[in-house]
């Protein structure tokens, strides 16, 4: 059994940007997709549910793209607040970003009914900009792999404008 991750960057995101249905710990209806570290590496691991089921045995793609595109954002700002001089739970908000650019690949079927553990390598292209490059595993297995553009989320951003 794959070992959960204990502290996640978005056990941190303030109430008003946790609603992702990715990963927002507000939305009853949401994967709650969980990012923290794991050495240099960023990890989320995360069991489909039934409904996630492209056809018997295999894991929706659309699922699979989804949790590489939070794994992205959520990496690249435990990125950015580990630059910042923070870790989750330090009690320091840390930077929310969004997605600017999605490419995933799917390497194999993968199989539903196990953990999907999601491993990032986050580079910083610019202060704003972050690439993560992710593999998505099952059963120790590469399924799928993907590369996100993370940018920033403005200060600004209020819901609804």
């Amino acid at each position: 059994m794959e070992p959960q991750v204990i502290r996640a960057i978005q056990d941190d995101y303030p109430d008003e940007f946790a609603w992702c249905y990715g990963c927002g710990r507000l939305n009853e209806q949401g994967h709650h997709f969980r990012t923290g570290w794991r050495g240099d590496k960023t990890v989320t691991v995360y069991t489909p549910r039934p409904e996630h089921t492209a056809i018997p045995g295999f894991v929706y793609g659309g699922l699979i793209a989804s949790l590489i595109d939070c794994h992205g954002t959520g990496s690249a700002a435990l990125a950015l607040h580990r630059k910042n001089g923070h870790e989750p739970g330090s009690g320091e908000t840390p930077p929310r970003f969004v997605t600017a650019s999605l490419h995933v690949d799917f390497v194999k079927p993968t199989p539903h009914g196990v953990p999907l553990v999601a491993v990032g390598t986050v580079t910083e292209i610019h202060p704003k900009k972050w690439q993560v490059d992710t593999e998505v595993f099952a059963n120790g297995e590469l399924c799928a792999r993907g590369q996100v553009v993370a940018v920033v989320m403005p200060k600004t951003f209020v819901r609804g404008e």
